[in-house]
């Protein structure tokens, strides 16, 4: 009883404490604090604060009446989502590009970063991971105006090339079979040095004395990839491969615009670029509620998703899956 009332006492005068404490730590390291202000603030604004507009895919919402005063419908809007005869459509194209970019854009950067590992001489080894890294600061449009000035058919490099060997222009970028081969090409070429730079990282803080025990044990570089690199940067790939998939349903809407053309939308219309036309480009008033219950249901699944990874990520975490 006297070591209970004892430590009843000791949790009194610590809450009693707590707004001197944080006063104190306020008063000391205030500077700090105040270089923390502007990121709380962005978080604030940009992040937390427009999850609360969400609510209007629960509305029929006007911008007229504004959030608390259009009309509540509740689950309507999703309903109609249920009823829409283009969904399966755009979700169809969604999950084709999403899957794409786990299977072929995922692994590629691990295979890079593997390789180049294996490059003994430095200077190479920097100049190689610095021009694989200079893609990613090139904005979408740069990129997309060098495709099209790649695949031109009457100017373009790939089509000069194609009539060199006797064949026909083709006009590519109006193809719709090679829309997702594009925008997979262009997702390889402007994320494989950022994503090799993590799987880097994480290959250079393995021990040394792995690969030196292996080589005595008479490992060749095959023996050690599969036995030591990967098994020791598995923690890093699973990281990357839960952030994958929760960017599932997220794909780059700037890209597909600016590869946007009548010709091309049986396969480049996804979810991202079918709210845009409800929101920003119907007929008459924008349909704001329905293209949010669209965009929200498409964020629940990407978090379901992104649950059932991590569960799957523990489980299997401490087996050697390579």
């Amino acid at each position: 009883m006297a070591g209970k009332r004892k430590a009843a006492v000791v949790s009194a005068a610590n809450k009693k404490s707590l707004p001197q404490r944080i006063k104190k730590d306020l008063k000391r390291n205030w500077i700090l604090y105040l270089l923390l202000l502007p990121g709380i603030l962005s978080l604030i604004l940009f992040k937390i604060g427009p999850v609360g507009g969400m609510v209007i895919a629960f509305e029929k919402f006007s911008a007229f009446q504004g959030v608390f005063h259009s009309k509540w419908v509740g689950l309507d809007n999703f309903a109609r989502i249920f009823k829409d005869p283009y969904i399966p459509k755009v979700v169809g194209n969604t999950i084709i590009l999403a899957v794409l970019s786990i299977v072929v854009v995922f692994p590629i950067p691990i295979i890079f970063s593997l390789f180049l590992n294996e490059v003994k001489q430095k200077w190479i080894k920097s100049t190689v991971q610095s021009l694989s890294f200079l893609p990613y600061f090139i904005s979408a449009a740069v990129m997309v105006s060098i495709l099209y000035t790649l695949l031109s058919p009457s100017s373009g490099l790939v089509n000069n090339i194609i009539r060199w060997f006797g064949g026909k222009s083709v006009n590519f970028m109006a193809k719709p079979g090679w829309f997702r081969p594009e925008y997979v090409l262009l997702e390889v070429w402007q994320t494989l040095g950022y994503s090799a730079i993590i799987y880097i990282a994480a290959i250079n803080n393995i021990d040394q004395e792995l690969y030196e025990a292996a080589e005595v044990d008479g490992a060749n570089r095959w023996d050690k990839i599969f036995r030591i690199t990967l098994p020791c940067i598995s923690t890093s790939i699973i990281v990357m491969l839960i952030i994958s998939v929760g960017n599932i349903f997220t794909v780059n809407l700037d890209r597909i615009l600016l590869m946007y053309n009548p010709s091309v939308y049986d396969t480049a219309d996804v979810i991202q670029t079918y709210v845009y036309r409800i929101a920003f480009e119907s007929k008459g008033f924008p349909d704001y509620s329905y293209g949010t219950a669209v965009n929200l249901l498409k964020s629940v699944i990407a978090f379901a998703l992104v649950t059932a990874v991590n569960k799957l990520a523990d489980k299997f975490a401490e087996t050697r899956l390579f």
